[in-house]
């Protein structure tokens, strides 16, 4: 393992980086972690400082790449987790300025809200066993900030240390009753401006929202820690990040679910 002060060097180096509005890069070789232990605890180191900057602490956890396009995107072949800052969860309608990032995407996603722990008591988790415990989804996008990261030379392990670029969420209505509902494939589409630029299933990110959220708390539990009741958690995205400008209306749909809307100022 890593020394502690070299991870909190790596993340101090990322922080650094975002607050400067510096291009994404690799973590320079010195600090950059390679052993799955070490990446989270640098995340870890830098969600610390990300929230001493926000009111609320953690919102929830989000996974990345749980669909085979997004690994497609990034080259990266398994899924990564991240955090959320309950400061960054709004509810839809949303705006935000696009003057806020360097480049902002948006990611359509299925977001669960945990009414239980899901503790290392009931590990290992199936997408079933995870069932009882989510007491309500919704469409969600997911904000993402790449800064301008060159996608033909991206060092995965940096990525998931920077929490996954992460920039926050958008949730549309929670709906509660969504067992009759077909969570792997109803459809869902994005429409930016009027004109659908997307489509996708919702079983396209691992095969079921479920799925994702099983991973994730087993994962977590792998960690010594617990996705918590009231966390929100993020699936991940059915369709590849979609970048956006000023001026632009994001509208993510999904059947049964509704929609969310984002308006970039």
């Amino acid at each position: 393992m890593v020394e502690r002060d070299t991870l909190r060097r790596a993340a101090e180096f990322l922080y650094a980086d975002r607050r400067a509005r510096r291009r994404f890069r690799r973590l320079p070789a010195d600090l950059r972690p390679h052993a799955l232990e070490d990446i989270y605890a640098a995340q870890d180191a830098l969600v610390e400082l990300l929230a001493a900057d926000r009111p609320g602490g953690l919102g929830g956890q989000k996974i990345a790449l749980s669909s085979k396009a997004m690994q497609e995107m990034v080259d990266y072949h398994q899924p990564c987790a991240g955090a959320l800052l309950a400061a960054d969860v709004v509810r839809s309608p949303a705006a935000v300025s696009r003057a806020d990032y360097m480049r902002l995407g948006v990611e359509c996603e299925v977001a669960a809200r945990l009414g239980a722990d899901l503790s290392a008591e009931g590990a290992p988790y199936t997408r079933s066993s995870v069932a009882d415990a989510i007491t309500a989804i919704s469409v969600a996008f997911e904000l993402i900030e790449d800064r301008d990261a060159d996608y033909a030379d991206i060092d995965p392990n940096s990525l998931i240390a920077d929490n996954c670029w992460n920039a926050g969420v958008v949730l549309g209505e929670d709906i509660a009753d969504w067992r009759a509902l077909d969570l792997v494939a109803a459809r869902g589409s994005l429409a930016v401006n009027g004109d659908t630029v997307a489509e996708g299933q919702l079983g396209d990110a691992m095969g079921h929202p479920f799925e994702a959220v099983a991973w994730l708390a087993n994962l977590m539990v792998t960690r010594g820690r617990t996705l918590a009741r009231g966390e929100i958690v993020m699936t991940g995205s059915i369709v590849t990040t979609r970048f956006l400008d000023a001026g632009d209306t994001a509208v993510f749909t999904a059947e049964g679910l509704g929609s969310a809307s984002l308006n970039i100022t």
